[in-house]
């Protein structure tokens, strides 16, 4: 069987051992493409995943306890078998998540590099020492030793959208740092991030060092964030349900990585061309599911006009169609994600927004719409479409532009274009946002780059370093001498 033909019934991982559910229940995951199904999962119980969140803490310390250079070891090792499973990863995450097969592998090797990165920096963090009389009144005598240890279990929470990156991005910083993890993939993409860790597995995974858990959110998905052995939690998805667990997780360590509603703002001496074709690919890539997609662009009436046009000319050009047709515009990741989108746009139209660019739209595949004139009691104008529509608002300077920017409850990036880098620099200042981006989209950037949103985009600092930085707490010891 070839790996087109391919259909993937997949077990979940405990102690190294791939088990079925004992129910014997399944998920199903269909193919947005087609909604063919793909392939299923087990739905776990609640006492399944108590075994496994169990494991992952019974072997915690002694995880913790191996030299640095082991671990990162075991990272280089997995890295090397990820790039072997390149091509069934890939078409894995083409037929489940409906990316572009080239696309897909691209993320493959993008997470192989990445995990490397990973082993090598992980190995290059340290404590501090302290003396005592650096404060007033204290004794030279009392010094304290700061280490850096592991928070204990992690709980990762991948995206359907980047379903093995975001994967390792959450558990290669967990791993070098010596914490276990308990693994929760997104049910769309879950394939796609079991095939990844049989790669660890192959790798020399130790026996309860990273478990898996799978299956539906209303049943698992409350318990295994207030499990009382996990320890921190790290979660790429939705605002909503990253709020959910914040209030949830209560007193441990949370990183989110949540939506956006990222703003290009074009200025009257931006250079036009360049500000179309960023713009264009920022905010119609993977049909803008991605929570860095160009959501929304902020263009002075100067050139306002040109800026559409050249915007409709490149938007015209695109191919809609299925991913297996390696078109540039594929079907939404489900039906109720495409019928959202559909109705902001409805809602624009329905208040005088204009129309620049359309097309058919069937089931989950919608044609890519660019809506002008667009104003600030319609919907689209503030909440975080993450499909392919971009509306365009038009304000008088950048002071209205920031003024929007501000007033929404989103700060994840934005993204800027002028020739004038002093005034980029003055807008970028005053944008409360975790990345503003000067002359390009908005983009997750490369993996070692800090990464993070503020407001309702998010909390804590992502990117390689910040990664690892994040899986650590401090532990003081104190010596009187």
């Amino acid at each position: 069987m070839s790996l087109e033909q391919q259909r993937y019934t997949h077990q979940y991982l405990l102690n190294n051992e791939w088990k079925d559910s004992e129910s014997g229940d399944v998920v199903e995951i269909k193919s947005p493409d087609d909604n063919a199904s793909v392939g299923s999962v087990p739905a776990m119980s609640q006492n399944e995943v108590d075994a496994a969140v169990e494991s992952a803490s019974d072997v915690q310390e002694n995880w913790a306890s191996k030299d640095g250079h082991v671990r990162s070891e075991l990272l280089h090792r997995w890295a090397e078998e990820l790039e072997k499973m390149t091509d069934e990863i890939g078409m894995s995450i083409h037929k489940e998540v409906g990316k572009t097969l080239s696309s897909a592998k691209s993320e493959v090797k993008r997470t192989a590099e990445l995990i490397r990165h990973t082993a090598e920096e992980g190995l290059r963090t340290h404590g501090s020492f302290i003396q005592g009389d650096a404060f007033p009144g204290a004794s030279r005598s009392t010094k304290a030793m700061v280490q850096k240890v592991p928070h204990g279990v992690v709980l990762a929470i991948a995206p359907f959208n980047y379903p093995v990156n975001l994967a390792a991005s959450k558990i290669a910083p967990a791993l070098i740092t010596g914490n276990t993890v308990v693994f929760k993939p997104a049910t769309q993409g879950a394939i796609s991030g079991i095939l990844m860790v049989e790669a660890l597995v192959k790798a020399g995974l130790p026996k309860g060092v990273l478990n898996i858990v799978t299956g539906r959110g209303s049943v698992i998905g409350d318990f295994v964030v207030t499990h009382p052995k996990i320890d921190m939690i790290t979660f790429t998805g939705g605002t909503g349900t990253g709020k959910n667990i914040a209030k949830k997780a209560s007193m441990i360590p949370v990183v989110l990585e949540l939506g956006g509603k990222d703003p290009a703002i074009v200025l009257e001496d931006a250079d036009l061309d360049l500000s179309a074709k960023e713009i264009v690919g920022g905010a119609f890539s993977y049909s803008g599911q991605r929570c860095t997609a160009i959501k929304r662009v902020m263009a002075t009436t100067a050139v306002a006009d040109e800026l559409t046009e050249k915007i409709k000319e490149l938007v015209n050009n695109m191919k809609v169609g299925k991913s297996t047709e390696g078109a540039d515009i594929i079907p939404m990741i489900d039906q109720k994600s495409a019928d959202y989108v559909t109705s902001l746009v409805e809602d624009a139209v329905n208040k005088g927004a204009t129309v620049v660019t359309s097309g058919e739209h069937q089931d989950n595949l919608l044609s890519p719409v660019v809506l002008d004139h667009v104003t600030e009691d319609m919907r689209v104008a503030w909440e975080e479409q993450f499909g392919p529509v971009l509306p365009i608002m038009r304000v008088e300077n950048e002071l209205e532009a920031i003024d929007l920017e501000k007033r929404n409850e989103y700060g994840l990036q934005a993204s800027i274009f002028t020739k004038n880098l002093e005034n980029a620099f003055t807008i970028a200042d005053r944008l409360n946002v975790g990345t503003v981006q000067v002359n390009g989209k908005t983009s997750r950037g490369p993996d070692h780059f800090p990464f993070l949103g503020v407001k309702n985009s998010g909390q804590g600092v992502q990117g390689i370093g910040r990664s690892i930085d994040s899986m650590l707490r401090d532990k003081v010891l104190v010596l009187n001498l």
